[in-house]
């Protein structure tokens, strides 16, 4: 019901003033920059009517020039009330210059409020407008007399005439007068909004009133004023929040991700408000009663689920480890199990087929199966045969290219397979979603398949419990590939992976993934491996036999692991060999071609030198990326060790050999890769 302007280009372009350029000119917050004032306190002595005159911020709102560039909302409901500005469309460029250069700055969390203040005192007008008043039980048109800035407040009356809309018939003229007396006329700003004025001399007010309102709503929270204060508040807390929230506007972050994100902020404003009452409610003498020593012990304990609840919130904000830990989104995903009777079914894709189609399919898929106990059920596309599964099932897809708008969510120990080669049997996702397969069965194989993906947040495959074993297969990415979960176990052979923005193959610690013969290519990293130095996570087990890894924007594998402080410089060291690498391979390959020129008539033996050459690159690439997990997995033990240590454990843990990095790296081929064959990423 909204008459706006149109908000403009969404996507990969949201975070890039780019994006907004294709508008023209927008509203911004003003031509100069927002400083501190000890930073410029003898300029600002000196310029102070001038750098801050209504002609300086002429461009915000377009105050000099004719008409509102601001468009406009018809509200809901009573027809009476006027129409108010149209706001909540902002870029993300256009929140975050806001944010950053006008009204926080550089700005402590305890100066917030403050800066704030400063801010609307030179954008918004004192009076002489009208507001809908809305909170969650009613709206009401008032009109603004003052506004109390340090507050953030606005004093207001009721409007001539009397215009509420509410739930409740009991808010009368008489109720609202009594109710606003009680508020000594003053209401927060971000419940205000302006009412529509055409001639533009209120649209740096609407839009003012729009960022606070943005910022106590989706950035704010209320321990931020309690965290350490000598860093940047707005580098620390505001961009990470409001690239979260725009990553989830953009459908980029999974549902399950965001579910968990909610969750997790609803238990920490709780457990921080009971931490407060706690803290407030002991006294601020030295008494040692007993119930006041009962109330610390509860307030500790308070304070630290709250202190971990606000760790799990920043890593979630932080766009590089918002993935890092994973999220259990399908563990209550149930299987169904054996039928009652326990008979197994091969479900056969299309409904319709050609009879010579189906004596191939009989001769070469069904006949070795005993005949007389065989039941098949036709079905008309792959998802649908997949939900008809129980245990022990097998799906047989006949040729053909399916669209598929949904996900493929495997609980149980099922075979999917095509009948044919890849590229003749093809799945393409359509629609919006997470995932396209997500597999959590015992043991389930899919084989002879080419998957294609479109507008998914998750990879292509994710494997959160049991063992996945993927052969002969095309993997076709948009987002991440392959994903391994904790405990989870993945078997790929003789298989093609390409596209993916993120890295081809995720392994998460505690999994085990075994990698043969396949092809990963064209992504922003091959195969990307997470091992953390902690004893809840056992490292994982990998195997990487004959792959070749090639054409991928970053590194070949990459490891992302911890930081520890002794290593600092160790790893610095480490991530200039692997930079380095590629250049030595080249080094020996130009010595080679120098060979070549020396001599041209031996054409055999430079060729030898060449291949050899080669072949030295690729046995050392595989050696440093087995030697390289292998130091991650005795560090861990190292650290393991020592913990136990610390608690009285002094004998030997028999099974600590078992939470090593099991490590197998042989015969791969790295080619041609941005970054190098090999890195490390430290957090």
């Amino acid at each position: 019901m909204a008459e706006s302007r149109p908000p403009g280009p969404q996507g990969d372009g949201l975070d890039s003033p780019a994006a907004g350029a294709a508008l023209g000119p927008a509203p911004a917050p003003g031509p100069v920059p927002r400083e501190r004032p000890e930073q410029a306190e003898d300029r600002q002595r000196e310029d102070a009517e001038s750098d801050w005159s209504a002609d300086s911020w002429s461009d915000y709102g377009s105050r000099d020039k004719p008409g509102t560039t601001l468009g406009r909302t018809v509200p809901d409901g009573n027809v009476l009330f006027p129409d108010i500005f149209h706001t909540d469309h902002l870029l993300f460029y256009e929140r975050f210059s806001a944010y950053q250069d006008y009204i926080l700055a550089d700005c402590k969390a305890s100066e917030v409020k403050r800066f704030i203040a400063e801010y609307l005192e030179k954008v918004l007008e004192p009076s002489g407008w009208q507001a809908v008043w809305r909170t969650n039980v009613f709206d009401v048109l008032v009109g603004v007399v003052n506004v109390n800035f340090p507050a953030l407040k606005a004093v207001v009356q009721l409007s001539e005439p009397f215009l509420c809309e509410s739930q409740d018939s009991s808010f009368t003229l008489e109720c609202m007068q009594e109710l606003l007396e009680l508020k000594e006329h003053q209401i927060l700003l971000q419940e205000l909004f302006v009412v529509y004025d055409e001639s533009g001399e209120f649209d740096q007010t609407a839009l003012a009133i729009e960022h606070v309102r943005f910022f106590y709503r989706c950035i704010w929270r209320t321990w931020d004023e309690e965290e350490e204060d000598e860093f940047d508040y707005f580098v620390r807390c505001v961009e990470p929040r409001l690239r979260l929230h725009y990553d989830i506007l953009e459908h980029r972050v999974p549902s399950g991700l965001v579910a968990d994100y909610q969750n997790l902020l609803s238990q920490c404003e709780e457990l921080y408000e009971k931490f407060l009452n706690v803290r407030n409610s002991i006294s601020s003498n030295d008494s040692d009663s007993e119930a006041e020593n009962v109330s610390m012990v509860e307030g500790l304990k308070l304070y630290d689920q709250v202190e971990h609840i606000k760790q799990r919130l920043k890593l979630i904000e932080n766009p590089l480890l918002r993935y890092v830990f994973g999220y259990q989104k399908y563990g209550s995903l149930q299987a169904k199990g054996l039928r009652s009777t326990g008979a197994k079914v091969i479900h056969v894709v299309p409904w319709n087929m050609k009879a010579n189609l189906l004596q191939l399919l009989t001769r070469d898929k069904l006949c070795p199966e005993s005949c007389g106990a065989l039941e098949i059920q036709f079905h008309r596309d792959p998802l649908a045969a997949v939900n008809a599964c129980y245990e022990g099932d097998r799906v047989i897809i006949c040729p053909g290219h399916y669209f598929v708008d949904g996900m493929f969510s495997i609980a149980d120990s099922i075979e999917l397979e095509g009948y044919g080669l890849p590229d003749d049997v093809v799945i393409e996702k359509q629609g919006k979603g997470d995932n396209f397969f997500d597999c959590t069965g015992a043991n389930v194989k899919i084989s002879n398949l080419k998957l294609v993906q479109h507008d998914a947040v998750e990879g292509i495959l994710n494997v959160h419990h049991g063992k996945t074993t993927l052969e002969n297969c095309v993997l076709q990415c948009e987002t991440t590939g392959i994903t391994v979960r904790t405990s989870a176990e993945l078997l790929m052979r003789n298989s093609d992976l390409y596209g993916a923005k993120g890295a081809g193959v995720e392994i998460y610690p505690g999994s085990a993934c075994t990698l043969l013969h396949n092809g990963i290519h064209h992504c922003k990293e091959g195969i990307l491996v997470k091992n953390f130095l902690d004893e809840v996570y056992e490292a994982p087990r990998i195997t990487m036999v004959n792959n070749m890894i090639h054409n991928n924007e970053g590194y070949g594998v990459v490891l992302v692991r911890p930081a520890m402080p002794s290593e600092m410089k160790d790893a610095s060291a480490q991530e200039t060999k692997g930079c380095t690498q590629p250049t030595q391979a080249g080094d020996e390959t130009a010595c080679a071609e120098g060979s070549r020129q020396e001599q041209p008539g031996c054409v055999t033996d430079e060729l030898e030198l060449y291949k050899r050459a080669e072949t030295s690159e690729q046995t050392e690439n595989n050696s440093e990326i087995a030697n390289v997990l292998g130091a991650t997995s005795a560090k861990k033990r190292q650290i393991h060790r020592k913990r136990l240590s610390e608690l009285g454990f002094t004998e030997a843990d028999d099974n600590l050999m078992s939470q090593e990095m099991f490590v197998s790296v042989d015969g791969n081929q790295f080619k041609w890769n941005g970054k190098g064959s090999f890195g490390i990423f430290f957090f």
